[in-house]
């Protein structure tokens, strides 16, 4: 193990976790109920296994052809795999031979793909239905960011919950580009209520990266998901 880089990811661990904390005291918030994501992609599996070793087992992967050979390179880990980023219905198979959550299923056809997958590989996926927070921008098209839209969340909750092999276990979201991270998430917020509402076991809340976790964790958030606080941009080594 690279000892200067696992000083760096732990220097940086303990930045986060300050922000964290200090963000669930102005909330009235306990540190404990916020669960915080280390987002690896394209981080290599050395600097998961530094992150292990600091006591972070939630790893979250936004691409299918990478996350699939890093979870097998640390298949001797306990680690809990978070499948983050948008996915296509083709890769349900592969995703759900690793991933234990899926945070962005936003349409019908794609939690029964992963329903169908998950049972025949014999798991139990926990799924979350990633909403979007400014559906106008995009007119009913699924947006860069993905998402449902709010008026079509309740039906994407029935249809993972119809499925055997899947758990239904909240909602996700990123807070649109250029807006107001406070209230993007307030909207967010709104949407779990009605849904916890229906279903009361679909408690999580997955918002908040590196730049507006504060504001996601005054919000609700029961899921971070932070990649550039604590390994730095992309292609860099942490400073």
């Amino acid at each position: 193990m690279d000892s200067r880089r696992a000083k760096q990811i732990a220097a940086n661990l303990v930045a986060v976790r300050e922000r964290v904390e200090r963000a669930c005291d102005a909330a009235g918030r306990d540190p404990a109920d916020v669960t915080i994501i280390a987002v690896t992609k394209t981080r290599p599996a050395c600097d998961v296994r530094i992150l292990a070793e600091l006591g972070v087992t939630d790893v979250g992967e936004n691409r299918d052809q990478e996350a699939a050979p890093k979870a097998a390179e640390c298949g001797d880990l306990d680690l809990t795999w978070h499948f983050v980023g948008q996915l296509q219905t083709n890769k349900a198979r592969s995703v759900a031979r690793y991933a234990d959550v899926v945070h962005s299923v936003d349409r019908e056809r794609l939690a029964r793909a992963l329903g169908a997958r998950a049972r025949s590989e014999g798991r139990r996926l926990s799924c979350l239905v990633q909403v979007d927070l400014d559906p106008g921008a995009s007119a009913g098209v699924i947006g860069p960011r993905g998402g449902a839209d709010p008026r079509d969340v309740m039906a994407v909750a029935e249809a993972i919950d119809a499925e055997e092999g899947l758990v239904l276990g909240g909602v996700m979201a990123v807070a649109p580009l250029g807006a107001d991270p406070d209230a993007a998430f307030a909207r967010l917020s709104e949407v779990a209520s009605t849904l916890r509402d229906r279903y009361p076991h679909a408690t999580a809340i997955s918002a908040g990266m590196s730049g507006d976790l504060e504001a996601a964790i005054a919000r609700g958030a029961t899921h971070l998901r932070v990649g550039t606080a604590l390994l730095g941009d992309r292609g860099t080594i942490v400073g």
